[in-house]
């Protein structure tokens, strides 16, 4: 146990968030650089190095937090980052993006603050970019067997790096025209800056691993001609297929998806716009959907310089503390205040859109919602709360339904489909086709970035056992898995 008293002594403080003034008017990280090492081994202190670490159960890498909380408690980073990476290959993005199920989980939270895992680990991992710990690790020996990886988002990237280190040479292949996918483009650089990724790509490049951008699998190759490239393949493609509002007025102009419109605001931080197409400059913005995704439109859209910014939420306002249906160490509901919120706007919940209405040239104006409440498990709207609100920007922001089957990758190679219209995956995470695997939200469904890296890895060793016979890769969840949910 790091220091026997840190949870006593010691209360939890979490990284230093930059002025809203300042940070609304450039699109950085919003943290204050390097404002967690003076704190963040007092704070691993405050880990009680359980006998049953519940946090390992949060988190479905399993990753070995007690033990990495101790050795930056001792402020021996090279054995923390050893740790860090011995269960997640990218600790830098989790860090940053995870909503840390982990903590969540943590013993310490059943009547105190949980320990600040997430902070921990993102502390770790940066100071071992920075001290020159993370460097290339190149097979030994090459297989002579050959996989492709179709999608270059977490789940790709982390199969990608696990079977390219067990010696097979691996291509990964992405329909954008950079690598990263979601991570890349569906995450705004104030919430994680592509420097991030960028550094972990050449180190992928550097132990053997290709890249293939602007290379869609269904259009730009077909599937057969990919199996019979590869000895494997596996499917990382995403649950892409953004969920639709279909209202009277939805075919009005600016009316957009989430994916439609952060992307491109992506594009002009990576210098290929000047100016992004679908701005909130100067526009009164609805965001559709209470979750991350609509945090990230609501950020994008105050440092577009928005003159208002609306949440909406179908579901009714969570509450402050964990209800008690969810108890400890469930993952709870709870009302979340991010860094984008904390920014401004308004967040309305339990509401439903009605309608939208536009002026004569065809561009919406306005959003007609109504107060909603959940009864008898039916949703009822609430006679007499309609209420109208400006909208010259829509965005939304409701989850995704599935993989994208009109560039033909499902049908050209045969794949069953399960009954919630993802791809079918045995206990190997193989596919109905021989030699195809599929990982992440293509056969889990929408999900979050810890579990795609934990499914990457899952299907990596599948793969390989298939390859070789037998597997030393982790496979740390299966296919069946879910987060533990009251």
């Amino acid at each position: 146990m790091a220091d026997p008293k840190g949870f006593l002594t010691t209360g939890r403080e979490v990284a230093t968030s930059r002025p809203v003034e300042e940070r609304v008017k450039d699109w950085n990280e919003v943290y204050v650089p390097g404002s967690l090492l003076p704190i963040i081994s007092k704070q691993a202190g405050r880990c009680m190095d359980c006998g049953i670490p519940f946090c390992h159960n949060g988190c479905p890498l399993g990753n070995l937090i007690p033990e990495w909380n101790d050795y930056a408690y001792r402020e021996d980073w090279t054995a923390a980052s050893e740790r860090l990476h011995a269960t997640n290959n990218f600790p830098e993005f989790t860090g940053r993006l995870c909503p840390a199920p982990c903590e969540s989980a943590c013993v310490l939270a059943i009547n105190q603050p949980a320990v600040t895992i997430k902070n921990v680990e993102v502390s770790i991992i940066d100071k071992a970019w920075d001290s020159g710990d993370v460097t290339p690790q190149p097979p030994e020996r090459l297989s002579g067997k050959t996989v492709a990886v179709i999608g270059s988002g977490p789940a790709g990237l982390a199969a990608a790096q696990q079977l390219t280190r067990a010696g097979h040479t691996v291509v990964v292949y992405e329909r954008a025209d950079r690598i990263g996918g979601l991570l890349r483009y569906g995450i705004p650089e104030f919430k994680m800056e592509k420097s991030h990724i960028n550094r972990r790509i050449e180190q992928m490049r550097a132990e053997g691993t290709k890249f293939r951008t602007e290379t869609e699998i269904g259009r730009d190759i077909t599937a057969q001609t990919l199996r019979k490239r590869y000895d494997a393949v596996v499917i990382a493609a995403g649950a892409t297929i953004s969920r639709d509002l279909p209202v009277p007025g939805r075919e009005l102009k600016g009316i957009h998806f989430a994916m439609e419109y952060l992307p491109l605001s992506n594009k002009v931080q990576e210098g290929d716009l000047t100016v992004s197409p679908i701005t909130a400059e100067g526009k009164h913005v609805v965001v559709i959907g209470g979750g991350d995704t609509g945090a990230d439109c609501v950020g994008t859209a105050h440092r577009q310089g928005a003159a208002s910014v609306t949440q909406l939420e179908i579901m009714p306002k969570p509450g402050a503390e964990r209800a008690a249906h969810q108890p400890w160490p469930t993952f709870p509901m709870l009302y979340k205040v991010t860094s984008a919120h904390e920014e401004g706007g308004e967040r309305i919940y339990s509401v439903s859109t009605t309608h939208f209405e536009g002026d004569e040239d065809g561009n919406v104006q306005s959003l007609h919602l109504i107060e909603v409440e959940f009864k008898d498990g039916k949703l009822n709207q609430k006679a007499g709360t309609e209420r109208v609100l400006p909208a010259q920007l829509v965005t939304l922001a409701m989850g995704f339904t599935g993989t994208d089957q009109e560039n033909g990758l499902v049908e050209q190679f045969g794949l069953d489909l399960d009954q919630r219209g993802n791809i079918a995956r045995d206990a190997d995470f193989a596919t109905n086709v021989p030699g195809v695997y599929v990982a992440g939200d293509a056969g889990r469904g929408q999900s979050l970035i810890v579990w795609a890296i934990a499914e990457g890895r899952s299907a990596a060793a599948g793969v390989d056992r298939h390859l070789t016979g037998a597997s030393d890769l982790p496979a740390p969840i299966r296919p069946t898995d879910r987060a533990l949910m009251a």
